[in-house]
């Protein structure tokens, strides 16, 4: 059989593709390859459950477009379906003077965004979203919301399945070559044929990439690892919703903050370290070719001179809780080592070039046999449906 679509990565930004593609085109036969026994084990079940606003992203940009395009259609597949979300709105906020610039550019960012609502709040109005919350400045974003994301990824392959499209477990993919106009997919557990190949494959698309288009290699997947505590249950009532610090904006991180989940407890975190491997969840996880391939890679070395004084922060607080539990105390001084227990961690696909650039927008780039998702960071789950359409558009003009 050939398939008209293969789609590569069953996580959330593939599952919405393939969504998006079959609703639109019920006629075309998509399948989706998956190489875990389950579906968006990976960045998709790791991450933070924030819906986002859009407030970060630089107007125009495709994280800002998708973002909030995707929000809409997010909330309301949630509500089609039943998926239990919440808008609970967040605040942001400045902890020292010299980033009171940056929340207003933070604040007119919003705005340009479409973000109505969003404004500088006062500290006695900061008291009253977030009580044991301490600043110099602060906005509230009333966009801001909390879902499960697994849930949603899972809801978006139930309706793949029932419109008739494949999900394959089990395979990942090892190969591919073209001939007469086909691709030939070689995974662990038999070949499939399709007339195109869709990369969604998250921290291992740059590879896929490679093995359809040999001239993208100007660009490496770094993997870093976002390492979360938890609120011990008798402490949670510290935070009612979402903190957000100032982020660096030389940093395409968000800084630590508080995050109230929808599946219950309150995250403090991510730092952000670069991961040994992969899909390297644990400090004591290495995978030393992965590690080797990383450090070689020049644009790696370049991101490494420019922002070492700032990585090894993060890395000293990945070792020592106290010195990650002083950055939490920024925002909310009554947090306490004690009240803090480990919770888990996600691995971010960070795309760098080979220049050293932290890719700071989605990167899609398409060929004559593919089209390669290459970069697709957070917001990419709130932007799901968004990025799903925007590459769904791209395959049904070749059909």
């Amino acid at each position: 059989m050939i398939y008209d679509v293969v789609l590569v990565g069953g996580g959330i930004v593939g599952l919405a593709t393939g969504y998006k593609l079959i609703t639109a085109r019920p006629d075309l036969k998509i399948a989706i390859l998956e190489k875990e026994s389950q579906l968006a084990l990976h960045q998709t079940a790791n991450n933070s459950g924030v819906i986002h606003s859009g407030l970060y992203y630089k107007p125009g940009s495709l994280k800002a477009i998708n973002c909030i395009q995707g929000y809409h259609e997010l909330v309301t597949f949630c509500e089609q379906e039943k998926i239990p979300y919440e808008i609970t709105g967040k605040v942001v906020v400045a902890t020292r003077d010299s980033q009171k610039p940056l929340l207003t550019m933070l604040l007119e960012r919003g705005l340009e965004n479409g973000l109505t609502g969003t404004r500088h709040i006062s500290l006695e109005e900061l008291k009253e979203y977030e009580p044991y919350c301490t600043g110099v400045g602060a906005i509230h974003v009333p966009q801001t919301g909390i879902v499960d994301y697994l849930q949603v990824a899972l809801a978006y392959g139930r309706k793949i399945m029932q419109l008739g499209g494949g999900i394959f477990l089990n395979h990942k993919v090892l190969e591919i070559n073209q001939k007469d106009s086909i691709n030939y997919i070689e995974t662990s557990k038999g070949t499939f044929q399709a007339k195109l190949v869709v990369n969604c494959a998250g921290l291992y698309s740059d590879k896929v990439a490679r093995m359809n288009d040999a001239s993208i290699n100007d660009i490496k997947i770094i993997p870093f690892r976002g390492e979360y505590f938890k609120l011990k249950a008798e402490r949670e009532y510290l935070v009612k919703n979402l903190i957000y610090p100032v982020p660096d904006p030389n940093f395409p991180f968000l800084g630590v903050h508080f995050t109230r989940m929808k599946k219950g407890g309150v995250e403090a975190g991510p730092n952000a370290v670069l991961a040994f491997k992969r899909e390297g969840y644990k400090k004591t996880q290495v995978n030393f070719a992965e590690l080797a391939e990383t450090l070689a890679w020049p644009g790696f070395q370049k991101v490494a001179g420019k922002y070492w004084k700032t990585g090894l922060g993060e890395l000293y607080r990945s070792f020592s809780k106290a010195a990650f539990t002083k950055a939490l105390q920024e925002l909310i001084p009554e947090i306490q080592e004690s009240d803090l227990v480990e919770g888990g961690a996600g691995v971010r696909a960070q795309a760098c070039d080979r220049t050293g650039g932290l890719l700071d927008d989605f990167a899609i780039r398409e060929s004559e046999f593919a089209i390669n998702v290459l970069n697709a960071p957070s917001p990419a789950a709130t932007s799901s449906l968004s990025i799903g359409g925007t590459v769904a558009e791209m395959v049904l003009k070749r059909f």
